[in-house]
C-alpha cells in the first residue's frame, strides 16, 4: 500500500507541477528586466501584457495584430543590458531570446511546465506522505520562476525572494502542528539566519561575484534546508557552489566565457537547495 500511495502522490505532484508551470511564462517575461527598470507591461510590439499568470504572448500578437505605433515602454527587451549581479556586463553571454522574437519572447511554457513537474515529482518521491510536502510543492514553482528570470537577466526580483522566506517559515510553522512531520521549525529559522549571514559576508567580500539578490534568496533557502537539520544545510550549500563552479568551468572550456564573466548564481543556489532537500527528505 505504501508503494501505491507514494506512486499516486508522485502522479498528483507531477500534474500540479505541469499546471503550475504553464502559468509561469507571463510572470517570467514581466520580471525579466535589468535592475532599476520597471516590470514589463507590454510585449515587444507594444501591446499591453496584463496580469502575472498564464502565457506571455499577448492576445494581439497571437492574433497577428500589427504594431500599434506606441513607443517601447521602459523595461521592454533590448539588444543589450547591464546585469545586476556584476559590473562586467560586456562579458556576460546572452542566455535568452532576442526582443524581436515575439510572440515567443519569454521562456517556453512547455519547458517551464516540464521542469516544474520534474521538481515536484522528485520532491514527492523523496518526501512521501509527510505534511511538509505541501510546503515544498507550493514553493517549487516560485523557485523555477526565480531560476528562469536570473538566467536571463541576472536578477532575482524582491517580490519573489522576500516573501519566499516568510512564506516558508510560516507554512513550516503550521506543519509542526501536524502529525508525522520530520523537521524542526527552530532549525529552519536558524538555518535561514545562518545562510543569509554567510552569503552576506561573501557579498561584502566580493560584490562583483555575489549579488545582493542571492543573499535574499539564501535566507529562504536556509529556511527550507534547515527544516531537516544542519547536515542538510551544509549539503545544500556545498552542492550550490559545486554546481555553479562546474557550470562556470564548462563555459570557460567551451570558450563561451572568461574568468571574469558574470554568471547568474541564483539557479545554482536553487539547484543546491533542491539537492539538499531531496537528500534530507529521503533520509529523514
Amino acid at each position: 500500500m505504501g508503494g501505491v500511495s507514494t506512486g499516486l502522490l508522485v502522479l498528483v505532484a507531477t500534474v500540479w507541477g505541469v499546471l503550475a508551470g504553464t502559468l509561469l511564462p507571463r510572470a517570467a517575461y514581466r520580471f525579466t528586466v535589468p535592475s532599476g527598470e520597471p516590470w514589463r507591461d507590454r510585449c515587444p510590439d507594444g501591446h499591453p501584457v496584463r496580469g502575472w499568470l498564464g502565457g506571455a504572448a499577448c492576445g494581439q500578437c497571437a492574433s497577428g495584430a500589427t504594431h500599434t505605433g506606441a513607443d517601447p515602454q521602459p523595461g521592454a527587451p533590448s539588444a543589450s543590458y547591464t546585469p545586476s549581479h556584476a559590473p562586467s556586463a560586456s562579458d556576460t553571454p546572452s542566455l535568452g531570446p532576442s526582443a524581436s522574437s515575439a510572440p515567443s519572447h519569454a521562456p517556453s511554457g512547455v519547458l517551464l511546465a516540464t521542469v516544474t513537474a520534474l521538481v515536484c515529482a522528485a520532491l514527492a518521491a523523496a518526501t512521501g506522505t509527510r505534511p511538509e510536502l505541501a510546503v515544498w510543492l507550493l514553493l517549487a514553482p516560485v523557485g523555477v520562476l526565480l531560476a528562469a528570470v536570473d538566467f536571463r537577466v541576472q536578477r532575482l526580483p524582491d517580490p519573489l525572494t522576500l516573501p519566499l522566506t516568510g512564506t516558508a517559515l510560516a507554512l513550516l510553522g503550521l506543519t509542526v502542528l501536524l502529525p508525522e512531520h520530520a523537521g524542526h521549525w527552530r532549525t529552519a529559522l536558524y538555518g535561514a539566519l545562518a545562510l543569509g549571514a554567510g552569503y552576506y559576508v561573501l557579498y561584502r567580500i566580493n560584490p562583483g561575484g555575489m549579488g545582493f539578490g542571492d543573499v535574499k534568496l539564501a535566507v529562504g533557502s536556509g529556511a527550507v534546508l534547515g527544516w531537516y537539520g544542519w547536515p542538510t544545510v551544509l549539503l545544500g550549500t556545498f552542492a550550490a557552489f559545486l554546481l555553479g563552479a562546474l557550470y562556470g568551468g564548462a563555459l570557460v572550456l567551451a570558450r563561451r566565457a572568461g574568468r571574469k564573466t558574470a554568471v547568474p548564481f541564483g539557479p545554482f543556489l536553487l539547484a543546491g537547495t533542491l539537492t539538499g532537500l531531496l537528500v534530507g527528505a529521503y533520509t529523514a
